[in-house]
């Protein structure tokens, strides 16, 4: 890598409107970083649609800035926390149908959840609550539109998969807000993903403090392969007073 690498995050690839979708942005990181298991620390939204710079750290991470400001800091990191194991494919399927009859409210058009996305256009990370259990989960299907050439989702979506399960598990599992964010995300990538197949997306709390809470998630096969885990801090916007 020189130097520095110029990037722009396209639009449709947003989370909240005009912000980057923070699990892509997060994999763009990691893919340039020198280990397996990456923590990203966001430091301020990252724009849509407006080119900024990946810049390697002296500690084998990279760091993203918009001229002077620092945006994220990509880092070596200890393996992301030990998943559970899933749920089956019809209790993910089941949970992600609720979800969809009755959405949380204050949902956006987001390409790692928004409710309007396609297979191809999004990863509709519809991730409702497993009955019977402390997780929130999806069942979805990448399409072949988001695939690379060798028919597999590229590593930044995967990290993406990793992202959106940890706001429905504080919306649904904790009663927070809607328009938390991502503060950080930790994750590790254990086998390649094929477009066109069954997945299981699903997350679970491991702590909360104020308005800050910490969430595992994990991306399985149908079957219940593990693909990729992760753990996340989330952060809830502040009261209106």
């Amino acid at each position: 890598m020189t130097d520095f690498e110029t990037i722009t995050v396209p639009a449709r690839l947003c989370g909240y409107p005009g912000v980057a979708f923070g699990g892509y942005v997060a994999g763009v990181m990691a893919a340039r970083a020198a280990t397996q298991t990456v923590r990203v620390d966001f430091r301020r939204p990252v724009p849509t649609d407006t080119p900024v710079r990946l810049v390697q750290a002296a500690d084998g991470g990279v760091e993203l800035t918009d001229g002077e400001l620092l945006l994220a800091a990509a880092s070596p990191a200890e393996p992301a926390v030990e998943a559970p194991g899933p749920p089956s494919w019809e209790q993910a399927s089941g949970a992600a149908d609720a979800y969809r009859v009755a959405p949380p409210d204050g949902m956006v058009d987001c390409f790692g959840c928004g409710l309007h996305r396609t297979p191809d256009t999004g990863l509709r990370l519809h991730c409702g609550r497993v009955p019977g259990s402390s997780l929130v989960a999806a069942a979805w299907t990448p399409g072949p539109a988001l695939g690379d050439a060798d028919g597999l989702l590229p590593p930044e979506l995967v990290w993406g998969a990793l992202d959106c399960p940890g706001n429905a598990a504080g919306r649904l599992l904790d009663d927070r807000r809607a328009g938390a964010v991502t503060a950080a995300l930790t994750a590790r990538l254990l086998r390649p993903v094929p477009v066109g197949a069954g997945l299981v997306s699903y997350a679970w709390l491991l702590g909360t403090e104020g308005r800050k809470y910490r969430v595992g998630t994990a991306l399985a096969t149908a079957d219940g392969d593990l693909c990729a885990v992760g753990e996340a801090l989330w952060v809830e916007p502040r009261a209106r007073a």
